[in-house]
């Protein structure tokens, strides 16, 4: 479960990333209606001149233009209704000059112009990704996950929440939309037309499973890779269009269990129906001294590495194995089960 402390932070921060947004679209529509008054106002005084002096429209709005800016090239006007409309046009065009003054550097004061341009950038970098990754969640499974597809040259993209979260992703390279990843606006954001895959590593089962829904309704095709913490999480996740579903603690107690139980094994890796181990030969063990066609059976030896840390790949069946040494075997796990036993330690 959550901290509650932790989503009432993440909340707070959001909040204020949409309170910054807010003010950001609230300065543009002021800068906006200053646009539209200076027009108003110019379009009025070029007509007002025109009328109360006698001249063209043309010449009309230079001396408009003029008036606003506080120039003062042109002469007065000679008529007492041109000069009022010359003072209140300087009095607007003042008004109006530090109006937008005031607004451009509440603009650059606040820093709303760097983190627009910055927003800008990073979306102009993901809306060049395809065929790329979606990490939903930058915790500690995120960040390994994106560890490993950095190190396999894949592009990825990480959505969390968690402001705190954006240095790690910066250190790594990797473009972070600090955002709840459920959004539907925020997973096509992200790409998600163009991904190739979502892995949903929030550390709520909840959110994962609002994702998983999200993704798919958006994308029918899309590969969608969801972490459970709960093991009643796993159907509802692939109820929701999970492709596949991992329980990092499911998995890391069983290979607890296994490594206690069997000690001589020193790495699983399961692939399907299929298992690859890495198994010790200890001492003591039946197999000492054996050569691999008298223990192997149905597994494969496809690697056999010597105490010394000689490499032999796909060994002779003639090979003896001695204790220290460690065979890579490969098959279905129940025939794997019966090549650990004879590996297994004999009690003295």
């Amino acid at each position: 479960m959550p901290d509650p402390a932790d989503t009432i932070a993440v909340r707070r921060a959001l909040q204020q990333r949409m309170n910054a947004r807010r003010e950001f679209r609230l300065v543009v529509r002021r800068l906006g209606l200053l646009l539209v008054f200076l027009v108003a106002l110019v379009v009025a005084g070029s007509i007002g001149f025109a009328a109360i002096e006698r001249t063209s429209v043309a010449y009309g709005f230079e001396w408009t233009i003029d008036t606003v800016a506080t120039v003062g090239s042109i002469p007065d006007p000679r008529d007492a209704a041109g000069r009022a409309l010359k003072v209140l046009l300087e009095l607007l065009g003042i008004v109006t000059l530090f109006y937008g003054l005031v607004t451009a550097a509440e603009f650059f004061v606040t820093g709303q112009l760097s983190g627009l341009l910055e927003e800008r950038r990073l979306q102009r970098m993901i809306d060049s990704y395809s065929d790329h990754y979606i990490i939903c969640g930058f915790g500690r499974v995120g960040r390994q996950a994106a560890r490993d597809l950095r190190a396999a040259g894949e592009r990825h993209v990480v959505i969390d929440p968690r402001p705190e979260n954006h240095e790690a992703a910066r250190a790594l390279g990797t473009p972070f939309i600090e955002a709840e990843a459920a959004d539907d606006e925020v997973l096509r954001r992200a790409g998600l037309e163009r991904a190739k895959g979502v892995l949903a590593c929030v550390d709520s089962d909840a959110e994962n499973i609002f994702i998983a829904l999200s993704a798919r309704e958006l994308r029918s095709d899309i590969l969608i890779v969801a972490r459970a913490s709960a093991e009643e999480s796993e159907k509802k996740l692939l109820r929701a269009g999970a492709n596949r579903v991992i329980s990092p603690y499911k998995t890391s107690g069983a290979e607890m269990a296994r490594v206690a139980l069997h000690p001589q094994i020193g790495g699983t890796l399961q692939v399907a129906d299929v298992r690859v181990e890495e198994i010790e030969v200890m001492r003591g063990c039946s197999a000492a001294g054996k050569a691999i066609a008298d223990i192997a059976g149905a597994p494969v030896i496809v690697a056999l590495r010597r105490r010394d840390g000689a490499l032999e790949t796909r060994p002779s069946p003639e090979a003896t194995v001695q204790p220290g040494d460690m065979l890579v075997a490969i098959g279905a796990p129940d025939e794997l089960e019966r090549l650990e036993a004879v590996f297994q330690p004999q009690p003295s």
